[in-house]
């Protein structure tokens, strides 16, 4: 059973934490992640852009000109494809991009890269995170203590926190999200992962 330290607000060791093998102590699964990464974003798209085709465009009632004659060629509508303004041939249409993306897979994925970031040493625990205030410099400190850079890490809280969130909304690179909302997009879009006991229990406890 893999077993991770917990730091305190200052940086010292305050305890460990005893992990469920079946989540933090995966194979990582290079294919399930890809798989399940390229369908939340799939389903991310919303699908609506549109062109008209010709028979969707004003205009057209017409012929242009005479047949014969004119030293042109010949044409019947003003609508058609080839001429500027008129209907778009093979455009896009309305249409879903939604994928199907079984709980168990996503899941899976999620088991994968968690096991992952430990193994990596890119997991840290914090034994609790106490904010009274909306300050962005005690914020900056607490990082500086745990000795983790602010780029690209995500911080993940057990309950909504919005001395917390206010705090790190003026620190690029460094985004917050609640245990119960975390997926595998926000994993993979942040190097390293800072979690408090009350999220990494939450995670357990949703995953295992």
């Amino acid at each position: 059973m893999p077993s991770l330290s917990l730091l305190d607000m200052k940086g010292k060791k305050a305890g460990s934490l005893d992990l469920k093998s079946e989540v933090f102590d995966v194979p990582f699964n290079q294919g399930l992640v890809h798989q399940i990464f390229c369908g939340l974003m799939a389903n991310k798209r919303r699908g609506t852009a549109s062109t008209k085709t010709r028979g969707e465009v004003r205009g057209g009632g017409r012929k242009p000109h005479r047949q014969k004659g004119t030293g042109m060629a010949r044409h019947g509508s003003k609508v058609s494809p080839i001429f500027r303004g008129g209907g778009i041939t093979f455009g896009p249409r309305p249409r879903s991009y939604n994928q199907a993306l079984p709980k168990k897979m996503r899941h899976g994925a999620m088991r994968s890269v968690l096991s992952q970031r430990l193994r990596d040493e890119a997991l840290t625990g914090i034994s609790e995170l106490e904010f009274s205030e909306f300050k962005t410099r005690a914020m900056l400190e607490f990082f500086e203590a745990i000795k983790v850079d602010t780029r690209k890490t995500l911080l993940v809280l057990g309950e909504p926190n919005k001395f917390v969130e206010k705090s790190v909304s003026n620190i690029p690179a460094l985004n917050v999200v609640q245990a119960d909302s975390l997926n595998l997009i926000d994993l993979l879009k942040h190097d390293r992962v800072v979690a408090t006991r009350e999220a990494l229990e939450k995670i357990q406890e949703v995953l295992s």
